[in-house]
């Protein structure tokens, strides 16, 4: 059994292998912004925070914290040389424009047709909708990265239960135990965590899964 932290590393970990040198990418909340740190140093990318911030930086614990310098979570960021500030008009604007290359987002659920529910749950406060509407539809490419269950129960769906934040946009879902790609025919396992047996990923995701031909383990 792997640990929340030991989780939240293998995914963050197999997020960043996804990009290539000079892309765009928008991280959401939460534990997508643990892919800046996984980032190899041989792969420049720019990471965006649509609360108005082109160049974000890794984390770098030794940097100090500059509250007026965060990302669209609040929490405090880097910036790296060349780093652009501007106003959420402009910010959104990259991103309806399909100027971003990828964005990674959570998720409260996904499922098998592409779908995404990550923004409410009925009854419970939110305090708003954020900009994963704009990113989901705007992103050339988009990202999920969650853990596989919640409280043991299976968070990848045949269809989502909670309300949608947008149908049939995502294209990859990376959790602890696999590598899901959403297709035409289905949402296809291309890599397994060696850490769980193919057994205990079919029973922990109520989605129909089509097993890769080249079925390989996740690469972290």
């Amino acid at each position: 059994m792997l640990s929340k932290e030991q989780c939240r590393a293998v995914i963050a970990k197999r997020v960043a292998q996804e990009f290539k040198r000079g892309d765009v990418i928008t991280l959401g909340i939460g534990l997508p912004t643990e892919v800046a740190n996984y980032i190899p140093h041989e792969v420049e990318v720019i990471f965006h925070s649509e609360n108005g911030l082109l160049g974000v930086g890794r984390h770098d614990p030794d940097a100090g914290e500059n509250p007026k310098v965060t990302n669209a979570g609040g929490i405090a960021v880097t910036t790296r040389p060349g780093a652009a500030f501007f106003d959420t008009a402009a910010s959104f604007a990259m991103i309806r424009g399909g100027h971003v290359n990828a964005t990674v987002l959570g998720a409260l659920q996904a499922d098998q047709h592409g779908n995404l529910a990550n923004w409410m749950i009925p009854g419970a406060f939110i305090p708003g909708m954020g900009g994963a509407m704009d990113l989901v539809v705007g992103a050339k490419r988009v990202i999920i990265a969650m853990e596989h269950t919640n409280k043991g129960q299976p968070r990848i769906l045949k269809e989502c239960t909670l309300p949608l934040t947008a149908a049939g946009e995502v294209d990859l879902i990376v959790t602890e135990r696999g590598v899901l790609e959403v297709t035409p025919k289905g949402l296809v396992l291309k890599e397994i965590n060696p850490a769980f047996s193919l057994q205990e990923v079919i029973n922990s995701t109520d989605a129909d899964l089509i097993i890769d031909d080249t079925l390989t383990d996740i690469a972290v």
